[in-house]
Parts: C-alpha cells; structure tokens; sequence
C-alpha cells in the first residue's frame, strides 16, 4: 500500500490520510507508525551525536581510548599535540552538548566539526580509514539536522 506522504506541509499530510482512510482503513495507523519511527531513529541519533562527542572530548583529557595526538601530523600546529588536543576535547564538549540541548544548531556543528576533521586526515593522507569514517558520520549528524524539523 502507497499513500503520498508529504511531510514538509503537516496539514497536507492529514488531508491525503483522512482521503485515504476512506480508502484504506489503515492509512491513519501507518502514518502513526512512520511518526513514531521517525521519533526513535530521531532520539537514537540525536544520543549518539550528543554523547559520543562528550566522550571523546573528555577522553582529550585521559587519553584512556587512544593517543589522540598520534593523528596530528608533524608541525601541523604551532603548540603542543597535548594542549591542542584538550582544546578540541573542549570543543567537542561543547558541541555535544549543544546537540542534546539545540538538536538542530549542535548537529549542524557536529557535521561540520567531522568534515574538518576528514579533510585534515585526507591532506596528509594519514588515518585515511578514519577520515572516511568520520565523512559517514558527518552524513549522520546532517540526518539529525534534517529530521529535528519532523520529529
């Protein structure tokens, strides 16, 4: 069974099932299931993309996950990989924060924080595995971005 689904204009929505359900007495109960999907795939995101993050960051302190200066290449930057990476720890703090907080301006940063930080890899093409993962994720954190709107 195929209803259109226009999610960008709510009133839309109900007017084509309330159509439909004339039709198809289940309309109404499939567009309560896509909402409520939409929901849990939005709060699993948002959990990951705000907790992952503050994890991270404050493994910048601990070092307990990796050595996280092992992906800073040689006079990258002008200080110590140590202090540098506490202030990304801040950083992702902050933005992890903000995405359990202001979902859709945290997941926007998030996003964009991953893309940096791929194409820092990709330049010195080290950790060129990571940086293709972190491109996926940033993909993820846009999805966030997309479904605060609807969620």
């Amino acid at each position: 069974m195929v209803f259109p689904l226009r999610a960008e204009i709510p009133d839309k929505v109900t007017t084509d099932v309330t159509f439909l359900s004339v039709f198809d007495p289940t309309a109404k109960q499939n567009l309560k299931n896509m909402e409520t999907t939409v929901k849990n795939v939005f709060s699993l995101l948002k959990y990951t993309y705000g907790l992952v993050p503050i994890v991270a960051g404050l493994d910048k302190f601990t070092n307990i996950l990796t050595d996280w200066s092992q992906y800073l290449s040689e006079g990258m930057i002008p200080m110590e990989a140590g202090t540098f990476m506490m202030i990304v720890g801040v950083i992702e703090i902050i933005a992890g924060a903000l995405v359990l907080t202001k979902t859709k301006l945290g997941s926007l940063i998030v996003a964009a924080w991953l893309i940096l930080i791929a194409i820092t890899l990709l330049i010195s093409w080290s950790y060129v595995d990571v940086a293709v993962r972190d491109l996926v994720m940033a993909i993820g954190a846009y999805s966030l971005y997309k479904l605060s709107d609807h969620a």
